[in-house]
Formats: C-alpha cells, sequence, structure tokens
C-alpha cells in the first residue's frame, strides 16, 4: 500500500514536479496535490494509486514495503537515462 510519505519521497528523489507525474500518471495535479498532503496509507481509488506507483516505478523509483519498521522508497540502481538527464538539469 502506498503512503502519502512515500509519494512525496519518491517524487522529490525523482526530482519531479506534481505536473510531471499528473501527465505520467494520468492522474490530476489536484488529486496529487491533496494526496501528498496526507500521511499514511492513502485511501483513494485503487486506479488512481496503481498509476501513481507505476509511473514512479517506470521513472526509477522502488516502493520497499513495511518489513518490521516503516515502508520506504528509494532509487534502482542503474536509473532510466530520463531520471539522470533531469537531475543533471536540477544540479545546476
Amino acid at each position: 500500500m502506498l503512503t502519502g510519505e512515500q509519494l512525496r519521497a519518491a517524487r522529490a528523489m525523482l526530482k519531479m514536479e506534481q505536473g510531471e507525474l499528473a501527465e505520467l500518471s494520468g492522474v490530476s495535479s489536484e488529486t496529487i496535490k491533496r494526496l501528498e498532503r496526507l500521511d499514511g496509507p492513502l485511501s483513494a481509488n485503487s486506479m488512481t494509486l496503481d498509476g501513481l506507483q507505476k509511473a514512479l516505478e517506470r521513472e526509477g523509483a522502488m516502493f520497499l514495503p513495511e518489513n518490521g519498521g516503516l515502508p520506504g522508497v528509494r532509487l534502482r540502481r542503474d536509473p532510466p537515462a530520463n531520471i539522470r538527464v533531469r537531475k543533471r538539469r536540477g544540479e545546476a
């Protein structure tokens, strides 16, 4: 299950704006803003959550389940080229 913290963290780690995530996921920017304000497991339409998670995973995020601690998120070891380009732009 996706949490608000994971959603915020994944987007930040990918250096992705809310509008870009909206385009990639098919979820409105307003819905993303609303969900990012929440803490804990997100309660939303399963298609919405699935769309967000899949879009972030395609961009290189890996969602880690709760395993004796809190759920988490990290980047894949070898992220897709578009992440590297986005990071280079953000480093300037």
